[in-house]
């Protein structure tokens, strides 16, 4: 992996201000909403599997998941989710955002598409700025790395590495923010689609 300066620049902004990039695409998909009875229930089954993988990720990895500053951790995780593939965190925000793209129906099949791309390069691009951190400071990580997926889970579960216990309890407490999102976009969302209806 090359460490190139301008490299890193880019990658560190996409990594601080990962949790403000939705929301462009959020304000057009509730501009030009179109929810149907098919769409909100695709789309919510869609994105409350996404929150269950980050969930799952969470209850593993702890809040670390959340640092906004710099890339880095504590340990390499390698239990629960993370023995099936590297970034479940991240494949399950993807989901999320489709989920309430499909719920929106709103730019069919476009704006799902683009916002898809979009984070599938945003997320490309975080994912080597920590994978070359984790290099750098974890000595399991070229085995760990070998034998799990970056973004597409093996059915082979990892089994090497400290086991970790996960803590439900602190991830409901990390995941609030997420779960509050994902209601109220989804209440709003269905209250369109009745008001909407009823006009």
């Amino acid at each position: 992996m090359t460490d190139n300066p301008s490299n890193r620049n880019w990658r560190n902004y996409l990594f601080t201000y990962r949790s403000y990039t939705p929301i462009p695409f959020l304000l057009v998909m509730l501009f030009f909403a179109k929810p149907t009875p098919l769409s909100l229930a695709l789309g919510f089954i869609t994105a409350l599997l996404g929150e269950l993988i980050r969930f799952w990720g969470v209850s593993y990895a702890g809040s670390e998941t959340r640092t906004t500053g710099t890339v880095g951790g504590t340990q390499l995780v390698t239990s629960g989710p993370y023995s099936y593939l590297r970034n479940p965190l991240y494949l399950g925000n993807i989901l999320m955002y489709l989920g309430i793209g499909i719920m929106s129906n709103a730019l069919m099949p476009y704006l799902p598409l683009v916002a898809l791309v979009y984070f599938i390069f945003q997320y490309s691009g975080i994912v080597t700025l920590e994978e070359e951190y984790l290099a750098r400071t974890f000595a399991d990580w070229d085995e760990y790395r070998r034998h799990v997926g970056r973004f597409l889970p093996r059915m082979k579960r990892f089994r090497a590495g400290a086991a970790l216990e996960p803590d439900y309890l602190r991830a409901l407490r990390s995941e609030r923010s997420s779960l509050l999102a994902l209601s109220s976009i989804s209440i709003i969302l269905v209250l369109l689609f009745v008001l909407r209806g009823a006009a």
